[in-house]
This record gives structure tokens, C-alpha cells and sequence, in this order.
């Protein structure tokens, strides 16, 4: 009875996360500031956060800060940092729909480089049939191929950007598996305070009024979409299994594809679409180690 109550728990935390991730565009693009000022506040107010949180818990203990993990943790907060950087301007140039959907070919990254760099398990046949078919969908949504006029040069910028992100997150995601017993809020933490340092040479803060709206936009990106959620989606990882994390998962683009329609009136066209569901789909078969013929294959791997 308590493991049911514990997984109900944390389905409604997983849900809760993947709602708001999926709002983030909103937020992000409402506050009318640059992707480097966006993130570089999403870190300030996100960090102060997660330090109460920390200490009230009794995280910071010198143990976890050997010079290894400190490299590691460097290592995955430059590359998150970033790939926030990269995913906004995605945004902009693309959309909110398309960016999120994009971003979504994480989980192929994190099998590639994993096999590539890492020496980790070789990619095997079943596989290499969903990346390719995670492929074709990328071709459909985007749209590239069609010759329309709406694909510009700042709009396939846009598609870069979101592909790039997914790469950075893949090496983030690949960096923190190396992390063992160091609590997840506090390695967010301690990316976060990084991402201070880092973007401050970026930043324009002389561009941001002192009052206005967009504290909204950027308070609520820190303290909802950054320390509260991070804390959800951990808290949801530490109940649920794979299988329920994968599909819990799609409820992130498919809220950020209804915002975008209700706030942007933002609509695919069929195949764009059917691109969406192959991405999604294929992302779910390599995670869950997937045959070919949609039957398990082996033991799940651990959600990217």
C-alpha cells in the first residue's frame, strides 16, 4: 500500500514537472528579454532557491566536493547553462513548438556520444532503426525540405540552436550518470552558481528596466520553472520506473504545442505532425530499449 501511495506521488510530481517545463516558452519569450539575460536571472533567483532548500536538508557536506566531482559538475553545468542559452533563441527564430520538439532528440544524442566517446554499450540494430526514423520525423517537422518560403536563413539558425541544445543536454545527462551519491538538487545548485559566473560577461543588464512586467516572467522562471520543479522531477524520479518516466515525459511538448496554439496561435501542418509523433515515439523505443517489432528488448535504461 505504501509503494502504491509513493508511485501515485510521484506520477502527480512527474505530471506537475512536465506541465511546467512545457510552459517555460511562454514565460521565456513574455519577459521580452535576451536568452542570455533570461537565463542568466533563471540562475540568480534559481540558485538563491535551492540554497534554502540545501541547507535545509544538509546537503552541503565537504565529502561530495572532490576535485573529480567538481570537474564533472563543471563539465554538465556549462553544458546545461547553455543549452538553456541555445534552446531560447530557438524560440525565436523557429517557434515554441518546433524548438521543444527538436529539443526532444535528446535521448538519440545521449545513445551516440554514450557509444562514441564513452565506450558505453555499442548501438545495436533496433536502435539504429528508431534514430533513423526519429531522423525522418526531424525532416517532416522542420520542413526543409519542402522549399517554402517561410524557411529562412534566421528560421533554419532557429532548428541549429535546438539541435545543439539536445547535444548539450546529452553530454549534461552523460556527465551527471558519473555522479554517484551526491544529491541531484545540490549538483543543480552548484550549475546554477556556475551559470552566474559564466553569463554575466553576456548579459545585458542595462537593457532591463528596473520595474516592469517581465520580473514576473523572470521570478516565476526562477523559483516555479527552476527550484520547484527541479525538486518535483527528482522527487518523481526516486519513485517512479523507467517505463512511466518515458511516457510521462510526452506531457512536456504536448503542453508546450497547446501554449504555443493558445498564446502564439502556432499551428503544424499534418506532416509536421506525424514528424512530432515519430520523434516522440522513436525518443520512448530508445529509452525503453525498444526491438523493432515494438517488444522489449532487454532491461530499461534509465530515463535520459
Amino acid at each position: 500500500m505504501d509503494n502504491l501511495k509513493s508511485i501515485k506521488t510521484g506520477v502527480v510530481e512527474m505530471t506537475l514537472a512536465m506541465t511546467l517545463s512545457g510552459t517555460i516558452g511562454v514565460f521565456v519569450t513574455e519577459s521580452h528579454q535576451t536568452p542570455f539575460n533570461v537565463v542568466f536571472f533563471r540562475c540568480v533567483i534559481g540558485a538563491v532557491c535551492l540554497t534554502g532548500f540545501c541547507l535545509a536538508r544538509g546537503y552541503f557536506r565537504r565529502s561530495y566536493f572532490t576535485p573529480r566531482n567538481l570537474l564533472i559538475i563543471a563539465l554538465g553545468g556549462v553544458c546545461i547553462v547553455f543549452n538553456w542559452v541555445f534552446l531560447f533563441k530557438s524560440y525565436r527564430l523557429t517557434s515554441i513548438s518546433l524548438g521543444t520538439v527538436l529539443y526532444h532528440t535528446q535521448p538519440f544524442y545521449v545513445v551516440l556520444l554514450g557509444s562514441l566517446l564513452f565506450r558505453q554499450d555499442r548501438v545495436r540494430l533496433n536502435k539504429v532503426v528508431w534514430i533513423c526514423l526519429a531522423f525522418i520525423g526531424m525532416v517532416l517537422v522542420t520542413d526543409l525540405a519542402s522549399g517554402s518560403s517561410e524557411v529562412t536563413a534566421g528560421y533554419t539558425q532557429g532548428i541549429l540552436f535546438s539541435l545543439l541544445a539536445a547535444v548539450l543536454y546529452a553530454i549534461a545527462t552523460l556527465a551527471a550518470k558519473r555522479l554517484k551519491g551526491i544529491p541531484p538538487h545540490l549538483i543543480a545548485l552548484c550549475q546554477l552558481t556556475l551559470g552566474i559566473v559564466l553569463l554575466l560577461p553576456f548579459t545585458s543588464l542595462e537593457d532591463v528596466p528596473l520595474w516592469g512586467p517581465h520580473w514576473f516572467y523572470l521570478g516565476t522562471l526562477g523559483v516555479v520553472h527552476t527550484c520547484i520543479m527541479y525538486i518535483l522531477l527528482y522527487s518523481a524520479f526516486q519513485k517512479l520506473d523507467t517505463t512511466k518516466i518515458a511516457v510521462l515525459a510526452f506531457i512536456y511538448p504536448v503542453v508546450a504545442m497547446f501554449a504555443d496554439f493558445v498564446f502564439y496561435d502556432t499551428r503544424l501542418s499534418l506532416l509536421q505532425i506525424a514528424g512530432v509523433v515519430l520523434i516522440l515515439l522513436s525518443g520512448v523505443a530508445v529509452n525503453r530499449d525498444w526491438g523493432i517489432g515494438l517488444r522489449l528488448a532487454g532491461k530499461p535504461r534509465e530515463a535520459a
